[in-house]
């Protein structure tokens, strides 16, 4: 197999881009989930977004010192990403610590291990996968137990007047609805290759690599993202719990933004 691609003819791509996009802003506004806007900006955003990686993604991959810059742009786009999504204000900076707690070690083991070659075109999707991952986990997981305090105050508030610490009590009520947010990535490995082939493996395909190969990266990045988004969300149990991080204000209601 070799030279494999996906057909790209612009007008039909453009065509299906604003199908998909139009359906998603419909179906929301539609069902009252929330305003079409945030489905309409999301598509602009991640358009202008591929656009520029495109142009400058070649450069940056031929360079290390680039190529480690771009990652760190990553980190910090997901932290923002993730302080914005969970409403935590100039607090949210602390999840950083989740995001980076099992993305690096990660990365830096399947360097050490020569699984991953030190060389930008390797290092640029493999951080990205589990830097995205551990957003995603660190947001969820964040969200759950901020909400989990908020609706349980009462348990808490009881908690405290028996005995416990503040950072005990905590730790009790939100570990078990932080970890739902391991949910989607349990299930993703349970059902690799039943259900759907993930990015990585159909990558690789693409690019003409052995089918055997493929699903050997595939496995460990998903291995690779379990054990990230685990150590993100036993952060965020820990930064939640000693304070680090909350609320900046009273969040009424869930926004898309």
């Amino acid at each position: 197999m070799g030279g494999v691609v996906i057909a790209t003819d612009w007008v039909r791509l453009l065509v299906v881009c604003l199908i998909f996009t139009a359906v998603a802003g419909a179906v929301v506004w539609w069902a009252r989930l929330a305003s079409p806007k945030p489905v309409v900006r999301a598509a602009v955003r991640a358009t202008g977004q591929l656009a520029a990686v495109s142009a400058v993604i070649t450069v940056v991959l031929a360079s290390l010192p680039l190529t480690a810059a771009f990652l760190v742009l990553m980190a910090g786009v997901a932290t923002g990403t993730s302080a914005a999504r969970t409403k935590t204000g100039r607090r949210g900076v602390w999840v950083a610590l989740a995001i980076l707690g099992g993305t690096v070690p990660a990365l830096v083991a399947l360097v050490v291990s020569g699984l991953v070659p030190l060389v930008g075109i390797a290092l640029v999707p493999v951080g990205g996968i589990l830097i995205g991952g551990a957003m995603t986990a660190t947001t969820l997981s964040v969200r759950r137990a901020l909400d989990t305090l908020r609706d349980r105050h009462g348990e808490f508030e009881a908690a405290l007047a028996l005995g416990f610490t503040e950072p005990v009590a905590v730790r009790e009520l939100v570990r078990r609805p932080a970890a739902e947010a391991l949910i989607p990535a349990l299930d993703q490995t349970r059902t690799v290759g039943l259900v759907t082939l993930p990015g990585a493996f159909v990558g690789m395909l693409l690019g003409g690599a052995p089918v055997w190969q493929a699903g050997a990266l595939q496995l460990v990045v998903l291995l690779g993202l379990l054990a990230v988004e685990a150590v993100a969300i036993a952060v965020v149990v820990e930064l939640v719990a000693r304070g680090l991080v909350r609320r900046t204000g009273a969040v009424e209601e869930v926004r898309l933004t």
